[in-house]
């Protein structure tokens, strides 16, 4: 699958949540209601797990609050590294990074939770890099 980018720079083809995955393996939705819980102190209903990804149209997205969604597309952006006011309030407050993920949680993260439920919203290193290849 190629890489699906969300405005604020999460990988929804990473997510298990994504429609494809979930499709795939619908077995994950409880450990990723388990997984968000742990590590974002979050928890979803298995049964309510399901995203199309924030640049569908036709359906309902699975953070319904997300501030970034509605300004990058009244913004006309393909990401929020591309935004003049780039790192704004909306993005500050849902940017995610493995050091300070780690950090907060106090002792070592597991590689394969890493990758299950860190790694798909690690969005502050990947837009800084595109922020980088725009200059």
């Amino acid at each position: 699958m190629e890489p699906i980018l969300s405005f604020c720079g999460m990988r929804c083809d990473l997510c298990l949540a994504y429609r494809p995955n979930v499709t795939a393996q619908p077995e994950n939705r409880q450990l990723l209601s388990d997984g968000w819980h742990q590590y974002f102190g979050f928890r979803i209903p298995p049964e309510e797990i399901l995203c199309e990804g924030c640049r569908a149209t036709e359906s309902a997205t699975l953070d319904k609050t997300c501030p970034v969604r509605p300004c990058a597309i009244a913004r006309e952006l393909e990401h929020c590294a591309l935004c003049e006011d780039y790192i704004c309030e909306k993005l500050e407050g849902i940017l995610v990074d493995f050091e300070s993920m780690q950090q907060k949680y106090g002792q070592p993260i597991p590689q394969a939770d890493r990758q299950r439920f860190i790694f798909p919203y690690e969005n502050a290193h990947r837009l800084a890099d595109l922020r980088r290849q725009k200059q």
